[in-house]
């Protein structure tokens, strides 16, 4: 016997072989429809009995196999059904024949076959046959379970028969001496008359009757026979029958101690298409399954053995085993019988929950040499043994053997590798090897198992995929060891495998989509967030010319807009967490906002980042994408990503995306371990107007008055004698998509340690305002008339200071309108007070004109992102200087006049 059976179980022992096989050409669908409906009758309670038999159905079986049914009974053909097409009466004699021939095969074994045709109709259906059933097509056959039944019942009969012929003790009679096929030689001129020889026969007979007694249900019989079979073989040493007595003794137990069977069954074998009516049927089916204790035993199992005196412990069971495969191991050709002995013993220490004595077993089965084995015998041989392992709880061993018969689909001498079969077994490697394809898996903390042999497993994926013809499979596996071995990997395999991955995504770039494999497993994305690694992710305000405020009159200034503080416990958790998401500032629609990225770059050469950009939801936002290159293993290194808000309402920033070696990832910051991040959500408000002003005065090198951060101000100078007048022209340029709806002027003197009297500035609004609201695109010209009038009675000091008969006068003139000014000291007083105005008032002149009935509109005021202020400067007169671009629906612009050593400063704000 040179095929083993792995699926052998020790249950199997109890059962009779038949072989289902087609006869003639019939398409493989229609056969193993019919052959799924006979297999289902596979037990049936015999009549008038409350005996069960047990059918076990194969549609191969190899002859050789067969030649050693008297060595064990279970392994004998006895019965034999054929399926075939006939569809003209012509061809009927040609398939009798051909079923003939099939019988011939098996024919020294057989105890009955039957024959069922379909197609063939007319008179030859009409002749009564027990051997041969006619059916129209595969439809119309449901009498095919009825007539397995009648015919396992005629199996029954012949297998009684023998039973009982074999059984009987006839004296005087020459009782024959059975063989396995290699034995036969052997025996060749033996001294037949011999009282060993004379045992030797009476022991084998012995255990030949106790296999027929476990196959026609009668359990306590064969338990006696094999005992005295046993007696027997043992006293004249013929090790190979007592090996088969013995492993005979153990299944009878093992059926008795364990009566859901040991192969892998959910639940036990029921009593299905009995031919008995239902009191019958009910009267003779087996009895119900006892409750199993931990280690799979019956809690009553002392009394049952009371009552089973023959029947082992399930400790001796194991102990006969061994003895039984020691016994074997002896005999070369009984190397099968061995592997097979082994796996039977092992199904049962599974159940028993003895793994350590179940890979002892297991291990030996590994080297038992059988004869040269194919290919395809080498591959099942190799995943039962996984099976087996994994049967007992040895995942990583089991994973073992499951790569070797992967990599044996491939081997050189297979003329057609098969690669679909090698990758499928590669995949169910996995688990024995703590990997998992869920790259979500490998964020939660300790790296599980080891990761050379993962790295290893991985590199085979890749290269069997390649060979199938999937690229995308391949840059899914590969970009998959990049991310979750790049701790591992040395500095050279890191350049070997960014090259490889360079290479296939050159043909099949990597992608975010899910990959569906043909057997329904699914391959999630695997985005790139070691490559960089992101430190911290920080929301930025926008600039302080482009920050929206509130519209706040400066004459209202002073206005407290403070609310009452009350403390809760309670509320302030919540809020705190609420911190951790919101940002206390704001964007507007249709500016570049920007988010700053503190990077990592943990590869040893040069890490091109192409297409980064960020990840948002809540808001419509256009991401403007950015490239980047970091060096080697550098620190943390800042990048800026930026992008436009289209609409209004809440953005979150969910995370951002990249394009590394090919591969597109989206990474969101939730699967980022160990990341900073002062919030993620903003608020966007509608878009405001864009204002460039400039004026025609040239820069100063001075600065009157520091800026609070939230203030634009440049500085612009003239130099005028007293009495002298000048023209500043300030253009007001509307560059945004909204119009500006407000404008307002006011004036304030600054003082120093000395005083200074004097109007300067003067201006009329009428022709400005008239322009307002200004559209995007159109320029509004203001006037401001200076004119120095200072009044030197009583300042001898200020006349020292001005002896160069000469005064300066300069300023910055963006300030904006909601922010605080700076007020005047009280000893500040003017020569010639504005009319209307206190004695001691500075000089203060405000004129505000709302630009028709949009003047309630405005919200807030901000300027463009780049540059944040520019300044455009001239060192003549006749060349205006530019100055900052700012965002308004209304403008203000104040005037401040100060004295600085020599000379007097003019400021203005807006």
């Amino acid at each position: 016997m040179s095929v083993p059976d792995y699926m052998q179980c020790a249950e199997d022992h109890q059962t009779l072989l038949v072989v289902v096989q087609p006869v003639g050409i019939i398409s493989e669908e229609n056969f193993f429809r019919i052959y799924k409906r006979i297999s289902s009758v596979s037990q049936i309670s015999v009549r008038d009995s409350q005996r069960v038999l047990y059918i076990r159905y194969r549609h191969h079986y190899p002859p050789e196999n067969n030649e050693w049914g008297d060595f064990q009974t279970h392994r004998k053909v006895v019965g034999l059904i054929t399926i075939t097409d006939c569809f003209s009466a012509k061809d009927w004699p040609q398939t009798f024949e051909k079923f003939h021939v099939q019988k011939e095969i098996y024919g020294s074994t057989l105890y009955d076959s039957r024959l069922f045709v379909f197609g063939l109709q007319g008179e030859i259906t009409e002749q009564p046959r027990t051997d041969v059933a006619f059916y129209p097509n595969y439809e119309d056959c449901e009498t095919v379970e009825k007539r397995i039944e009648d015919f396992i019942e005629s199996l029954f009969i012949v297998l009684e028969s023998k039973r009982l012929d074999r059984a009987t003790d006839k004296s005087g009679d020459k009782i024959p001496l059975l063989c396995v096929p290699f034995e036969k030689k052997d025996f060749v001129g033996l001294d037949t008359d011999s009282r060993h020889y004379k045992k030797r026969c009476q022991g084998r007979m012995r255990k030949h009757v106790g296999d027929l007694c476990l196959q026609a249900g009668m359990l306590q019989d064969s338990l006696v026979h094999y005992h005295m079979s046993v007696e027997l073989l043992r006293s004249v040493n013929d090790f190979l029958w007592l090996g088969a007595a013995l492993e005979g003794l153990c299944s009878a137990s093992v059926i008795y101690h364990y009566p859901a069977g040991t192969g892998g069954k959910t639940g036990a074998r029921r009593c299905q298409g009995s031919s008995l009516p239902a009191e019958a049927a009910n009267r003779h089916r087996p009895g119900k399954l006892r409750a199993l204790t931990t280690n799979g035993i019956n809690p009553d199992t002392s009394a049952e053995i009371g009552r089973a005196k023959n029947c082992l412990s399930p400790e001796d069971i194991i102990d006969k085993y061994k003895e039984a495969i020691s016994y074997y191991s002896k005999y070369k050709n009984a190397g099968v019988i061995e592997l097979e002995a082994c796996v039977k013993a092992v199904r049962v220490l599974a159940i028993q929950k003895r793994s350590m004595e179940a890979s002892e077993f297991l291990q030996n089965a590994v080297y038992i040499n059988l004869r040269q084995l194919s290919e395809e015998e080498k591959i099942q041989r190799y995943s039962i043994l996984s099976e087996l392992y994994e049967l007992i709880g040895f995942h990583r061993k089991s994973a073992f053997f499951k790569r070797v018969a992967a990599m044996q689909c491939v081997a050189p001498s297979i003329s057609e590798p098969g690669w679909r079969a090698c990758y499928k077994l590669l995949l169910e490697t996995l688990p024995g090897y703590s990997l998992s394809l869920d790259p979500k898996d490998f964020n939660k903390g300790t790296h599980r198992g080891w990761a050379a042999v993962q790295m290893r497993l991985l590199h085979e994926l890749v290269y069997a995929s390649r060979r199938m013809g999937n690229p995308a499979l391949s840059v899914r596996h590969l970009s998959f060891l990049l991310q979750t071995m790049l701790d591992f990997l040395s500095d050279q395999e890191k350049k070997d495998v960014t090259q490889s991955l360079e290479n296939y995504t050159s043909k099949c770039p990597g992608t975010m989509e899910l990959i569906t494999l043909p057997d329904g497993l699914v391959l999630p994305p695997v985005p790139f967030t070691k490559l960089p690694i992101v430190r911290r992710v920080k929301l930025l305000n926008l600039p302080a010319s482009l920050r929206p405020q509130k519209i706040k009159s400066l004459l209202n200034q002073n206005v407290s807009t403070k609310s009452p503080f009350i403390y809760s416990p309670i509320i302030a958790h919540n809020r705190g967490e609420e911190r951790n998401k919101k940002i206390d500032f704001q964007w507007v629609q249709g500016d570049v906002c920007e988010v700053q990225l503190m990077v990592y770059n943990p590869m040893p050469f040069e890490l091109r980042v192409e297409n980064m950009g960020l990840l948002t939801s809540g808001v419509e936002f256009e991401s403007l994408p950015a490239a980047l290159s970091l060096p080697a293993e550098s620190g943390l290194y800042p990048v800026t990503l930026v992008g436009v808000p289209q609409t209004t309402g809440t953005i979150t920033v969910n995370g951002y995306h990249t394009t590394v070696f090919g591969v597109f990832s989206d990474c969101l910051l939730d699967n980022l371990p160990g990341i900073k991040t002062s919030g993620s959500t903003v608020e966007v408000i509608p878009a405001l107007p864009r204002l460039q002003i400039s004026t025609s005065l040239p820069r100063s090198a001075h600065s009157l008055q520091p800026s609070s951060g939230d203030e634009i101000s440049t500085n612009v100078s003239v130099q005028l004698y007293n009495g002298e007048t000048q023209q500043l022209v300030i253009k007001l340029e509307n560059i945004g998509m909204e119009p500006l709806e407000k404008l307002e002027v006011t004036s304030k003197i600054l003082t120093t340690k000395e005083k200074l009297y004097g109007d300067f500035l003067s201006w009329k609004l009428e022709e400005t305002v008239a322009q307002f609201p200004l559209q995007p695109g159109k320029v509004a010209t203001f006037i401001v008339n200076i004119k120095v009038k200072l009044d030197f009675s009583c300042q001898e000091n200020l006349l020292q200071d001005l002896s160069d008969d000469g005064i300066s006068v300069s300023g910055f003139p963006l300030c904006s309108p909601f922010r605080q000014v700076v007020r005047p000291r009280a000893e500040s007083k003017p020569v010639n007070p504005p009319e209307g105005s206190k004695p001691g008032d500075p000089s203060h002149v405000k004129v505000s004109w709302p630009a028709h009935a949009q003047s309630g509109k405005c919200l807030g005021a901000h300027t463009p992102a780049h540059p944040v202020v520019s300044h455009c400067c001239s060192e003549t007169l006749q060349s205006p200087s530019s100055v900052p671009v700012i965002h308004l629906k209304c403008l203000s612009l104040s005037f401040f006049i100060c004295k600085l050593g020599r000379k007097i400063f003019f400021s203005q704000g807006c």
